[in-house]
């Protein structure tokens, strides 16, 4: 005779809480006796993946989420190891909806995976996951500094979907030592690197190290300097899951090829809670402090992080999107370009035969002339800046309807060997920065705003002419 089990569910690891469909842990249950030869059954198996490393980073301890409890008895024969081909995977759901994707990674990993939620459009996450009808879990890292909105909104996600979001919260005596020796707001002056590495990074490192796999919603189009290339599931190049080691996290990115304002037709279609921030002009939302809303025809991730230029405006959750020379500048402020001489090889900017290509020399003589024979508009730019980029059609054409009027317009490239002295003597804060040098005064006149469009520069450079 053998002894059979069957379990009953009770068991909720710290941390980390589950929709109110999904399927809980295994408990010891109830017994009866069976006519068979007695034999030991393991009622738990492990899923494992054994993939090919990826640059993740040496294995540590600890985790926030503990394993679910199982009875410890001795196999009857060995476990399966099961290689999954996760390029080969990214290249079969590359067309695949954010609905079969989803339900594609909730097959695989069950309650060994979660949804990253961020407060902002990544709803869908949770609408797409509810949709498959399998069992899901949430979680999000609580920084200490977001918006109240955005509290809110945790509060109406969790009532309209019947779930608890597994808050992670950051290390209090990292945050007091950062506090303490550095003031609140040192991000402004030497970049947010390292407050986000304490009040998001590391707590994100502990919270996979309960998982095997994490959904993310990263899109393409969200930065195009550091997302243009996501698959829709890779192994983690930068964090470590359960088992630990290199390829020990599988990363799901459902909505890589979806574009923004598909998503909003989603979100509105099936009218779920969203942020109110949105309503309020906020699109890539993040903490309060470092995230402000964007004006029409801005870039989303323009409102994060404003004080720094775009190359690489990620905050180290999303690392492994960098390519290689790029990750330099999460060591600073994000203000360099990506090459060791802060200039990358890329193909010039605002061209054109009304514009002036202002070397290091003539830059120097307009700052020495107190008396010109005509004032000058000059941009300084990267041309590797996305929002350099964005701006050069209107700005081509300022200089074009400006050709005759008695105003030159000018372009200095200021990144590079050039960028010290841009910050010190042209008051270079970010790329693209816009100065007005007047007819009868030495010192050049900073543009203030943050529009880009012809009309507006229009406008400053016939108030000042």
């Amino acid at each position: 005779m053998a002894l059979s089990v069957s379990s009953s569910s009770s068991i909720s690891a710290s941390g980390f809480s589950r929709s109110s469909q999904e399927l809980k842990a295994p408990q010891f249950g109830s017994f009866k006796l069976l006519d068979r030869p007695t034999k030991f059954v393991n009622v738990s198996s492990q899923r494992r993946c054994a993939v090919k490393p990826l640059n993740a980073e040496p294995k540590r301890n600890g985790s926030v989420v503990p394993l679910a409890a199982t009875i410890a008895a001795p196999e009857i024969a060995e476990k399966v190891e099961v290689e999954e081909d996760y390029e080969k995977l990214a290249k079969e759901l590359a067309n695949g909806s954010p609905l079969e994707i989803m339900d594609k990674a909730l097959e695989k990993f069950g309650d060994d995976i979660a949804i990253a939620f961020s407060g902002a459009e990544d709803v869908a996450l949770i609408e797409y996951a509810k949709l498959t009808g399998r069992p899901f879990r949430v979680f999000s890292l609580d920084t200490g500094r977001l918006n109240p909105e955005t509290y809110h909104f945790f509060d109406q996600v969790e009532k309209h979907y019947g779930i608890r979001i597994e808050y992670m919260f950051p290390d209090a005596v990292e945050v007091q030592a950062l506090v303490r020796n550095k003031g609140l707001f040192s991000f402004y002056e030497d970049g947010h690197q390292e407050c986000c590495r304490v009040r998001k990074v590391r707590p994100l490192r502990r919270a996979l190290k309960g998982l095997r796999a994490w959904i993310t919603g990263q899109r393409k189009d969200q930065s195009p300097g550091t997302r243009s290339e996501i698959p829709v599931v890779q192994v983690d190049p930068v964090f470590e899951g359960l088992d630990g080691g290199a390829g020990s996290l599988i990363k799901w990115n459902p909505m890589a090829n979806v574009e923004g304002q598909d998503v909003w037709k989603f979100l509105r279609t099936m009218d779920v809670p969203v942020n109110s921030l949105h309503s309020k002009g906020y699109i890539s939302i993040g903490c309060e402090p470092c995230t402000r809303p964007v004006l029409p025809g801005q870039h989303e991730r323009e409102g994060r992080w404003w004080w720094e230029d775009a190359t690489a405006k990620e905050c180290g959750l999303h690392k492994g999107n960098l390519k290689q020379g790029d990750e330099a500048q999460l060591n600073g402020n994000g203000n360099g370009a990506a090459h060791a001489n802060g200039a990358a090889t890329v193909a010039d900017i605002f061209n054109s035969e009304n514009l002036v290509n202002l070397s290091r020399p003539g830059i120097e003589n307009l700052l020495k002339l107190e008396n010109r024979k005509e004032p000058w508009l000059v941009v300084l730019y990267a041309p590797w800046c996305q929002f350099c980029q964005g701006m050069e059609a209107s700005y081509v054409e300022l200089a074009d309807k400006l050709a005759g009027s008695g105003v030159k317009v000018g372009k200095f490239r200021a990144d590079g060997d050039q960028k010290e002295f841009s910050k010190q003597e042209l008051q270079l804060g970010s790329f693209p920065t816009i100065l007005f040098f007047p007819k009868h005064s030495s010192r050049p006149i900073k543009y203030p705003s943050e529009k880009r469009d012809v009309d507006s520069l229009m406008t400053f450079v016939n108030a000042l002419r």
